[in-house]
């Protein structure tokens, strides 16, 4: 075991007044012994999410927020969190989304991996308890899903249960070997990150986590975004991730 890390909480936010609130509210309360702190990067919302976490702030000291002046996309919040995490120290970087699909109450047990130094990137996948179905995803996204992971793994030489979790976690010598701001800026920045930490020969591990699909909004445009994780593919095999 480890001595305490600090752990930074990075949430991408955009238009998300309506959830981000219950959100904060969700997250486990054995986090309150560690070193947190967490880093909301609201993506130029034109609704309310800077009034949400202010208000959040106001009543928790361990709350920054980071403004981007126009919405730069998913993939851009993220590059803007990890960098500033790395930046003041963190140890460990987590990404949470800000519509609560993915469980605020699983990310001590998704740390537990990399506060032990048994693993350098870790995701929380739907995909490997069987539950994706009944929690909710639809029929065509769960056949997407295992379509786009068959071809990523045959293409990458890796065996994952699937690559298109938002739940991701970082070791700090993860950020610092992947030069993530030459990353696309798509939806699957999150694939692209399995894919350099695997070239990299880092340690992968995949926490399974339940699916929980409300009604909220989602962001993601489904055919340009299995035509981004082709053109990732294709990429890979012509030398473009080599750096």
């Amino acid at each position: 075991m480890r001595g305490a890390q600090k752990i930074f909480v990075v949430i991408p936010a955009y238009q998300a007044a309506r959830t981000l609130g219950t959100v904060f509210a969700r997250l486990p309360v054995q986090l309150q012994t560690k070193d947190c702190t967490y880093v909301v990067v609201n993506d130029g919302s034109h609704d309310r999410t800077a009034e949400v976490v202010r208000d959040v702030m106001a009543m928790r000291a361990d709350v920054r927020l980071l403004e981007h002046e126009r919405n730069r996309g998913y993939a851009q919040a993220q590059k803007t969190g990890f960098a500033h995490a790395l930046t003041h120290g963190a140890d460990i970087v987590a990404l949470l989304h800000a519509d609560g699909q993915y469980a605020p109450e699983l990310l001590p047990e998704l740390l537990a991996p990399l506060e032990n130094d048994e693993a350098d990137l870790v995701q929380g996948s739907r995909m490997l308890n069987d539950g994706a179905l009944s929690g909710g995803m639809p029929l065509y996204k769960f056949i997407a899903n295992k379509a786009l992971t068959a071809i990523e793994n045959f293409a990458f030489g890796l065996s994952m249960g699937e690559y298109h979790s938002g739940y991701m976690l970082y070791a700090r010598r993860t950020l610092e070997s992947i030069p993530f701001e030459r990353l696309s800026d798509t939806f699957h920045f999150d694939g692209e990150m399995i894919l350099m930490a695997a070239k990299r020969r880092l340690r992968i591990k995949q926490v399974p986590i339940p699916t929980y699909y409300g009604d909220e909004r989602s962001h993601v445009r489904p055919v340009k975004y299995g035509l981004d994780v082709l053109r990732i593919v294709y990429r890979h095999a012509a030398g473009k991730y080599e750096f």
